[in-house]
């Protein structure tokens, strides 16, 4: 466990360094037979998207609200959607399943409102894991503790995630972002695991990345607007080291890796999951890949040739994704691309 606080050698060590070869400590993911990706909160929602192959959409009649303005007095609703993201994935080896929530969007009640009108359950999640520290993607912890009785329950998270940070854009008025309170969190009865290397979840089914090696000439980070308080100055923060992604081993087809917002680089990920691993074949990449808006979109490009190479059966990109790089995605892989909404479900079962 890894609870001092992020220094000068920290910064160093997860700059991108030359990687080559085999992991130094590879790690054996045991293979299961069935893995299950709910996404609870996303930047979209279509109630007209179907059902297709292992993509299982909400109803469009997911739930209903009083409404005066109609005979009978109720109207039918959707589900939440807002910039964040959060997913419950539920793993299957033989008889034994188990539920884990990965990251939990942005606003207090989005993930835990629908949950309830999916008819999920948050009371069975066995552990919690935080892509990394930002609030788009911590802001549901208040309405699962609200609604859930957390006592105990762990949640994976890199040391870095309590990194106070800001967006200081030029000609603009610097805003600090939200910063996590682990007090607050132990407070709520949550178990804070903090873990800077891999971790193995779930009867070692589950992989939890840690720090992600940085190995592509493309993927460079944060532009310098997004910033790291220091001690006693405000400094850039390129790489958000807390950054971590899910990996699960499907038998016989691969790997489903699972991202928040792929601040460490999608590429970089995929590839940092496969050495570790020692599984070459990619089946599904799931979650944000962060590439909208100006400082990013150069990096579509090469980021859809790696893809293109390592052909995976499913591409969902959600969140911090981008129209632009889902369409180039979408174009590129028309076989894999899925359109991400809120409520989906992916079901990847062994060969």
């Amino acid at each position: 466990m890894c609870s001092e606080p992020a220094d000068s050698r920290h910064v160093a060590a997860a700059a991108p360094r030359p990687v080559h070869g085999a992991a130094a400590d590879p790690v054996t993911l045991e293979e299961v037979d069935e893995v299950i990706v709910t996404t609870l909160v996303d930047n979209f929602y279509d109630a007209l998207l179907g059902d297709s192959g292992p993509v299982k959409r909400a109803p469009f009649n997911v739930g209903t609200a009083r409404a005066p303005q109609f005979e009978g007095g109720t109207t039918t609703i959707g589900l939440r959607a807002e910039h964040g993201f959060s997913a419950l994935v539920t793993v299957r080896r033989g008889s034994v399943t188990t539920n884990l929530l990965f990251d939990t969007g942005l606003s207090p009640d989005a993930m835990v409102v629908n949950a309830d009108r999916l008819g999920l359950s948050l009371g069975d999640i066995q552990a919690v894991v935080l892509s990394h520290g930002h609030f788009d993607h911590a802001g549901g912890l208040g309405g699962l503790a609200g609604r859930h009785a957390v006592g105990s329950l762990p949640m994976v998270v890199h040391p870095g995630i309590w990194a106070r940070r800001r967006l200081a854009v030029p000609g603009t008025v610097a805003e600090e972002l939200p910063t996590l309170s682990r007090r607050s969190l132990e407070a709520e009865g949550l178990r804070v695991l903090e873990r800077r290397h891999p971790s193995l979840l779930v009867d070692d089914c589950v992989l939890v990345t840690g720090e992600v090696d940085r190995t592509t000439d493309f993927e460079l980070g944060m532009p310098p607007a997004h910033q790291a308080w220091a001690g006693s100055t405000w400094q850039h923060d390129p790489w958000i080291e807390d950054d971590q992604a899910l990996v699960v081993n499907v038998r016989g087809r691969g790997l489903v890796v699972l991202t928040g917002c792929g601040h460490a680089g999608a590429i970089n990920i995929v590839r940092h999951a496969q050495r570790l691993t020692r599984v070459p074949a990619l089946l599904a990449l799931v979650g944000g890949l962060h590439l909208s808006g100006p400082a990013f979109e150069p990096i579509i490009g090469p980021t859809v040739d790696a893809l293109v190479a390592l052909d995976p059966a499913l591409v969902v990109p959600g969140h911090c994704t981008g129209w632009r790089a889902q369409r180039a995605i979408g174009t590129a892989l028309p076989h894999a691309w899925v359109a991400s909404s809120s409520g989906s479900s992916y079901t990847l079962a062994a060969a």
